[in-house]
């Protein structure tokens, strides 16, 4: 079994966040941002899954930008070093204006 772990790159939960001056939206400039804590929780559970022989592979999945791709690969090296698995990073690179 392959278990697909979808990641979302957030704002910090230690940042403040700031709104914009005009109101329109959350200021992102010189925001440190990092991986959702619940979605770092589903790499863990998809890791033990993987080293109980449950699963064969762990892919973690991202839409963003490519800064996404940096954030789950960050992550996921420091899971891979503690649990020594191997995973594979997959990230879809969609930036859209809604």
């Amino acid at each position: 079994m392959k278990v697909l772990v979808p990641v979302k790159r957030v704002i910090d939960y230690n940042v403040k966040v700031r709104v914009k001056a005009d109101g329109s939206g959350v200021d992102l400039a010189n925001v440190k941002m990092s991986m959702n804590p619940f979605d770092e929780i589903a790499i863990e559970e998809a890791l033990r899954l993987r080293e109980a022989g449950k699963a064969e592979e762990v892919i973690a999945v991202s839409i963003g930008p490519q800064q996404a791709q940096e954030t789950i690969e960050a992550s996921s090296v420091a899971f891979m070093m503690n649990s020594l698995v191997s995973a594979r990073i997959v990230r879809a690179c969609c930036e859209c204006v809604i």
